[in-house]
């Protein structure tokens, strides 16, 4: 039986069309970014910040008895308060985050819109300025409890 293309032909034509696959896939790649992989990023720091709302309950049920006891503008009132700051940033965060996007951007990966790419990039901003809040009041409120002097 005889080749209807010749081995060098036949390479290149697998060649070529090796590439222009590769090529398409890249650019369909780029056509359907959804934003859910950035979507991803904010929801993983939302939920780092989230398991600690019940250290935060429990570090200013720790603090009261004691931020009552010496007053106002003690350490202890201090950490007690930036604690249920950092609570009250949570829950305004999520609200204005709940208030731009919808349950299936969130969780089921919608693509988004130009407009609602650019707000999940303000969002992933302010989601990480809340995380560093909740994490630092926690970490200064356990300092302030360790070196509560011994009575």
């Amino acid at each position: 039986m005889k080749h209807l293309l010749n081995p060098g032909a036949l390479w290149g034509l697998v060649l070529g069309g090796a590439l222009l696959l590769a090529g398409c896939k890249g650019e369909k790649k780029q056509e359907t970014d959804t934003g859910s992989d950035r979507m991803a990023e904010v929801v993983a720091i939302h939920d780092e910040a989230m398991n600690e709302m019940k250290t935060i309950s429990k570090l200013v049920a720790e603090l009261k008895p004691i931020a009552d006891s010496t007053g106002a503008g003690s350490p202890y009132q201090k950490a007690m308060t930036d604690l249920q700051d950092a609570y009250q940033s949570m829950m305004d965060w999520m609200r204005g985050f709940g208030d731009r996007f919808d349950h299936e951007e969130v969780m089921k990966g919608k693509a988004l819109s130009p407009e609602k790419k650019e707000w999940l990039e303000e969002e992933m901003v302010k989601v990480q300025a809340m995380r560093d809040k909740v994490l630092g009041s926690i970490e200064r409120a356990r300092e302030v409890l360790e070196n509560r002097p011994e009575e």
